[in-house]
C-alpha cells in the first residue's frame, strides 16, 4: 500500500514539473515574440547573418591590391508601380577602397507613392565585410506621378577580409535592393504634403498678375 502511495506521489510531482515547464515555455515564447524583431536585427548586423551588411562612417585608411567584383541587383514588390534599376551593373573595387554607385527609381503611376527599400548581399558570408557609408535603404522616398530620382550608395569591402583564408574564394559580391510601398506614419505625412496645393497661399509671390 505504501508503495502505491509513493508511486502516486512521484507521478504527481512529475505532473507538476510538466505543468510548470509548459507555463515557463509559454512565457518564454511570448517574450521572444516581442523581442524577436530587434534581437534578430541586432544579431544580423553583428554577425552579417542572412547577408546583412555593416554600417560605417568612413572608409579605412588602407587599400589592398586584391579586387572584388560588386554586382548590383534591383527588384520591387509586384504591387508597386515603379521602375527600379541600378545605373551600374557591376564595379570592381579593391579591398578598403570607397566606391559610389547609383540606383534610379521612377513612379510609373498617376498617383504619388512613398516607397522604402530593404537590402542584402550574397553570398551571405560576405555580409560582415561589406560596409555601407551612405544608403537609401529603410528611408521613405516620395515620388510623384512620372517622377524619377537617382539614389546614391557609398560602400567599401573591409580589407580585414583578406586575413581569413576561408574568404579567399569570395571574388564577387551582389548587393540587392527591393522596394515596397511604405505605409508608415512618415509615409502618410509625405503623401499629405504631396497632395497639398502649391502656390495657392495668399503670400505667394510666384503668381503672375
Amino acid at each position: 500500500m505504501s508503495t502505491d502511495r509513493s508511486d502516486r506521489g512521484a507521478l504527481a510531482r512529475r505532473n507538476r514539473r510538466v505543468v510548470t515547464g509548459v507555463f515557463v515555455g509559454v512565457a518564454a515564447m511570448v517574450g521572444l515574440a516581442y523581442a524577436s524583431v530587434p534581437l534578430y536585427d541586432l544579431f544580423c548586423r553583428v554577425t552579417g547573418f542572412a547577408g546583412t551588411t555593416q554600417v560605417a562612417t568612413a572608409a579605412p585608411d588602407r587599400v589592398l591590391d586584391r579586387t572584388i567584383t560588386v554586382r548590383f541587383d534591383a527588384s520591387r514588390d509586384g504591387n508597386l508601380p515603379w521602375k527600379f534599376e541600378p545605373l551600374q551593373r557591376e564595379v570592381k573595387v579593391r579591398l578598403g577602397e570607397e566606391a559610389l554607385v547609383f540606383y534610379r527609381a521612377t513612379n510609373l503611376s498617376k498617383r504619388p507613392i512613398v516607397g522604402t527599400a530593404t537590402y542584402n548581399v550574397t553570398p551571405d558570408l560576405a555580409g560582415p565585410w561589406f560596409n555601407k557609408i551612405q544608403c537609401f535603404c529603410f528611408t521613405e522616398q516620395l515620388l510623384k506621378p512620372g517622377e524619377s530620382v537617382e539614389m546614391p550608395v557609398t560602400f567599401f569591402v573591409d580589407p580585414d577580409m583578406a586575413k581569413d583564408h576561408k574568404y579567399d574564394k569570395v571574388t564577387t559580391i551582389t548587393l540587392s535592393y527591393t522596394f515596397f510601398e511604405a505605409r508608415t506614419d512618415r509615409a502618410k505625412e509625405l503623401l499629405e504634403q504631396a497632395r497639398m496645393p502649391s502656390g495657392d497661399g495668399p503670400g505667394d509671390k510666384r503668381k503672375g498678375g
